[in-house]
């Protein structure tokens, strides 16, 4: 889907994920769904709000993952 995206988990992200690579990820997923790179001033508010709503489900996923050979527990939220 998006290419720039990367794979924000162990043991492809050798280091936890920090807040800037989850939101970017999901600014990315949202350009690549809505088919806006930046939205006109009308739609901006909904579309802050889902990169919002979209990072904060990245980071929930991440905490919750279970890595064989150990928890996955990325930070605490």
């Amino acid at each position: 889907m998006c290419r720039s995206i990367k794979i924000l988990r162990p043991p492809a992200l050798a280091e936890e994920a920090t807040e800037d690579e989850i939101r970017a990820a999901a600014l990315q997923y949202v350009r690549k769904v809505s088919g806006f790179r930046a939205p006109a001033a009308h739609n901006q508010e909904v579309f802050d709000r889902a990169v919002e709503a979209v990072a904060e489900a990245t980071a929930e996923l991440l905490d919750g993952l279970e890595i064989r050979g150990g928890a996955g527990t990325r930070r605490a939220s």
